[in-house]
């Protein structure tokens, strides 16, 4: 508990707290992914720009986010993780900050390629404070409620920033949004005294340079990675596709669409929160994973064979967002069950690299699909990738 002190800068308290100020920063991971979707279209007319112009901020933001995570991790483990998770926020709120405040479209581009350098470090920093600072019976717990926080980063951002566009305009939402991160970096700095004697936790691996890159290399961790890329495949084929998805395969209507989709994200972090309380009866992780998976190919697969109805359409997806949320905590146990003491950072630095090769993929293949007329095949490939993953976790083992 001294060391849980330490990074509080007080008097021992619970690790409860490292939970919270952590769980705080994803959330603001994630609020930030979802800046620019809803305020879009403003974005768009005030500069005249057309859609795929627009579209740079985000790839820029994608690209230097997936070059530069796994080196985040390298970082995380040598230097520790609490100043870097400090600087990533206050690089993200200082890059929305100035797109707001200077009127310029390609200042914009920039400053969303610039807050890519801070959407790097999160994952890494993220789970190694928690891996350092939670003790292992509840680490499963902990790593629920990380997640659970950034599906509510998610969930509040487009209402809150609309809000504060129909009040401020756009420019004046990201400069908020910016404020948010500096406001959540000023809590983790107030715990700065004592904080020198953080990242002291024993390292009984030093894996640095050529010994770290074999780690990544290693078949446990590839697994891993490929199985974070089919999560990606998975989620982005249901979030971007399955309205006009189910649209086109059942002609369900709009309005009943979105209530399944709606249904699937809130069951998600609903799971989430029930996967951490099974994590904390069971050391079965695979087992967890496995069953959920089927759970997901099996209801996806009933959505793409049969027309279930509206009111069975929305209650398939929902109880499939159920089991993603559900597999969630045993998914962060499987990769910390592989990875060796001191290499937290860069092990989830790379493999959460996983999300952001699947976000890029994603749409290539959805859209194709959609282009080419076959939506069931949308709901088919979802089912596939799931039974893929499967296979991830079934032939894992321990790295030597």
């Amino acid at each position: 508990m001294s060391q849980v002190s330490e990074l509080l800068g007080v008097k021992p308290a619970p690790h409860t707290r490292v939970v919270g100020a952590v769980s705080a920063a994803h959330f603001v991971s994630h609020y930030y992914i979802l800046l620019l979707a809803p305020l879009l279209p403003f974005v768009r007319t005030d500069y005249g720009v057309s859609y795929t112009e627009i579209g740079l901020a985000l790839a820029a933001f994608n690209t230097v986010t997936g070059c530069l995570q796994a080196p985040a991790g390298f970082l995380v483990d040598r230097v520790g993780a609490r100043l870097p998770l400090i600087g990533a926020l206050v690089i993200g709120g200082g890059a929305f900050a100035i797109a707001g405040l200077v009127n310029s479209f390609w200042v914009l581009v920039a400053m969303f390629a610039l807050a890519g350098v801070g959407n790097a470090v999160y994952h890494p920093a993220d789970y190694a404070l928690l891996s350092h600072h939670v003790p292992s019976g509840r680490i499963g717990q902990a790593f629920s409620i990380h997640t659970f926080a950034g599906m509510l980063g998610s969930a509040v951002a487009p209402p809150t920033l609309l809000l504060m566009q129909s009040l401020w305009d756009w420019r004046g939402a990201f400069i908020s949004a910016g404020a948010l991160g500096f406001a959540i970096a000023a809590l983790l700095m107030a715990t700065r005294e004592g904080a020198a004697e953080v990242e002291t936790t024993p390292r009984a691996i030093k894996d640095e340079g050529p010994a770290g890159m074999r780690l990544l290399l290693s078949p446990p961790i590839l697994l891993n990675l490929a199985f974070f890329v089919l999560l990606a495949l998975m989620s982005g084929g249901v979030y971007n596709y399955s309205v006009v998805a189910l649209g086109a395969l059942h002609a369900t209507p709009v309005t009943a669409a979105n209530a399944a989709l709606t249904g699937y994200l809130t069951l998600s972090a609903i799971g989430v929160l029930a996967g951490g309380l099974l994590v904390g009866q069971t050391t079965r992780h695979g087992t967890v994973a496995t069953l959920s998976l089927i759970g997901i190919a099996l209801f996806t697969l009933l959505v793409a064979e049969f027309d279930l109805g509206s009111l069975g359409l929305i209650a398939a997806l929902t109880v499939s967002g159920f089991f993603f949320g559900l597999m969630m905590p045993s998914r962060d146990l499987i990769v910390r069950e592989v990875t060796p003491p001191g290499s937290f950072g860069k092990v989830f630095g790379f493999v959460t690299t996983g999300f952001n090769i699947g976000g890029i993929v994603s749409p290539l293949i959805f859209g194709a699909l959609m282009d080419h007329g076959s939506p069931r095949v949308v709901f088919l490939t979802v089912a596939a990738c799931a039974l893929a993953a499967i296979l991830t976790v079934v032939t894992r083992r321990r790295p030597a």
